[in-house]
């Protein structure tokens, strides 16, 4: 007897036959999530720049929010009493929510560590923020995300090997807090495997990891300083260790390129701030590398950005799109916006395609190909 998916179910359709890129289905509350893919990053409950429609017409299929900052502004309290995340910003698919462990990076020195959690100084206000593991599933359960990440301790790389190792037992510490603070079954909560640059520690946090019931595994504390070749090893050594029954999230990376390596080492989901903030710069991804839309030689330039791109950008010639910068009108970063999301939509739904018709390498080194052209 066949049973129904249930919530947080991941399906492994495939696995590509000379890499390790997998073709999976992930089962949420608000719909399933095709795998790999990209999840835009709606920091604020916002993606920025964009109507919530013009967000789901790039094809996302699920989305992220940041605990820390809607902690600070709106509160959870509040966006809890007008309907939880969903209801709140008008999204119907999926959410996952970060826990405020990037913070504990990025905000550094407005942060004290300790064991119970991290002391944060707004940098709205100046006011005092306690993020402890279990405040972080509090908040993140109001909130009412679908997927809610444990609370880890990211530290900045390259690090001495001490600091990274009390800082990857402690998140392995707390992220059995957070599991045991967890009170939502129709929320996930997806451990963080941690241990900056070190093989050896990665593999130990995501063995020690799994002993727990978590529906998802992330690796963590990537891209915060380290070279791309760094990050891909660490990626094709902590991979193996993690579940292959269940998804797998690589945080805040990254680039095009990273995109489709982490999937042949068998990455399910990403998300970046990369296609928005850039596309607020004047930068468009394309398949033949990045377009600078401030350059003069765009000036009189008819052609769209790329040809068979159904985004809002190219419907308009690249000429029209450096005006628009030019003459410093909120519609350009707009559609750069939209074009450089729907792109990343693209690269993952064709990377989606190569996997279930095994030919992932061959494709992932004709994308390569084309963006070294310029």
């Amino acid at each position: 007897m066949n049973l129904a998916p249930q919530p947080f179910d991941f399906e492994l359709i495939g696995t590509d036959a000379i890499t390790a890129a997998r073709r999976g289905r992930f089962h949420t509350p608000h719909g399933v999530v095709e795998t790999p893919t990209f999840m835009p990053v709606g920091t604020q409950a916002t993606v920025k720049g964009l109507t919530i429609d013009q967000v789901a017409s790039t094809g996302a299929q699920m989305i992220l929010g940041n605990t820390y900052h809607l902690a600070l502004r709106p509160g959870s309290e509040l966006i809890a009493k007008l309907g939880g995340l969903h209801e709140f910003m008008g999204w119907k698919g999926p959410i996952l929510t970060d826990s405020g462990g990037f913070q504990i990076f990025s905000l550094a020195d407005r942060a004290k560590i300790t064991e119970k959690g991290a002391d944060f100084r707004s940098h709205i206000d100046g006011r005092m923020l306690h993020l402890t593991p279990e405040e972080s599933i509090r908040v993140q359960e109001e909130l009412g995300s679908d997927v809610a990440m444990v609370l880890d301790h990211v530290v900045a790389l390259p690090s001495p090997r001490e600091k990274i190792w009390e800082a990857h037992l402690r998140s392995i510490r707390w992220a059995e807090r957070c599991l045991n603070a967890s009170t939502r079954k129709d929320q996930a909560k997806f451990a963080i495997v941690q241990g900056g640059l070190d093989e050896e520690l990665r593999v130990e946090s995501a063995r020690r990891l799994r002993e727990f019931p978590f529906p998802g595994f992330a690796v963590g504390g990537l891209s915060v300083g380290e070279t791309p070749e760094e990050m891909y090893r660490i990626i094709s050594a902590t991979t193996p260790e993690m579940p292959s029954e269940k998804p797998r999230y690589l945080m805040g990376v990254g680039r095009p390129i990273d995109l489709i390596e982490a999937v042949a080492r068998g990455i399910d989901l990403f998300d970046c701030v990369m296609p928005t903030r850039n596309g607020r710069n004047a930068l468009a991804f394309t398949d033949e590398g990045p377009l600078r839309l401030r350059n003069k030689c765009h000036a009189e330039d008819e052609r769209p950005l790329e040809e068979i791109c159904p985004c809002l950008a190219c419907k308009h010639s690249r000429g029209y799109i450096r005006h628009l910068f030019q003459a410093d009108e909120m519609l350009g970063p707009i559609l750069l916006t939209h074009h450089n999301l729907t792109y990343y939509q693209r690269l993952m739904r064709d990377a989606r395609l190569a996997i279930e018709e095994n030919r992932y390498a061959a494709w992932m080194q004709e994308k390569i190909a084309g963006w070294s052209k310029v």
